[in-house]
């Protein structure tokens, strides 16, 4: 569902915690026009919803205080996309392991929380060479991020770091690891605003 003159479409950033900004600025960057959801109507006519990075913990009681757990699982579930960043691609996989939280169950991996360390661990990383070529020199920034685990075979790796995927996709479902809001690159929001048309 594009804006009254039909040129940009709507996309929701869930704007309980992390740099919600910056992916709206993302989002404008790459032709959509994005607001912040933080209640179910804010739902109404989006194409597409992004959940940021933060905490896990916090964000998962964020999405329950603000009963936007059910109607986030029927927007995937009607067709809505998706793209989760660090804490949220650990929202949507169908577990979370580590002092695990309630999962939305989207995407049919296992994110490991906090797999790479603590804050001051955080660090930068370019894709791996045996990347597909549209994700060559990518850089992924990395704070306190998680793992993914045993994608199912609907799951598709479009980013490896060190041999680890970081970023993935099922159909029109897409999470990171990594923050692709704090650089100036910005494939990973134009591949999902594309997987809207």
């Amino acid at each position: 569902m594009s804006d009254s003159n039909g040129d940009f479409p709507q996309v929701g950033v869930v704007g309980i915690q992390g740099d919600i900004e910056k992916h709206l600025d993302c989002l404008e960057r790459v032709g959509a026009r994005g607001r912040r959801v933080l209640s179910p109507r804010d739902l109404d006519g989006v194409e597409g919803l992004i959940l940021p990075g933060g905490e896990s913990t916090t964000m998962s009681k964020g999405l329950r205080r603000h009963e936007l757990i059910k109607p986030i699982q029927e927007f995937a579930e009607a067709g809505g996309a998706l793209l989760g960043t660090c804490a949220g691609a650990i929202l949507m996989a169908r577990e979370s392991l580590n002092q695990p939280v309630p999962t939305l169950g989207l995407i049919d991996v296992e994110a490991e929380r906090n797999a790479y360390g603590t804050q001051l661990d955080s660090f930068i990383a370019k894709a791996d060479s045996d990347s597909s070529e549209e994700w060559q020199d990518f850089e992924c920034v990395f704070i306190r991020a998680p793992l993914f685990r045993n994608p199912g075979t609907a799951v598709q790796v479009l980013i490896r770091v060190a041999g680890e995927p970081v970023l993935i996709r099922q159909g029109r479902r897409f999470a990171c690891t990594f923050h692709p809001e704090l650089t100036s690159d910005l494939r990973v929001h134009r591949a999902f605003i594309d997987a809207l048309g």
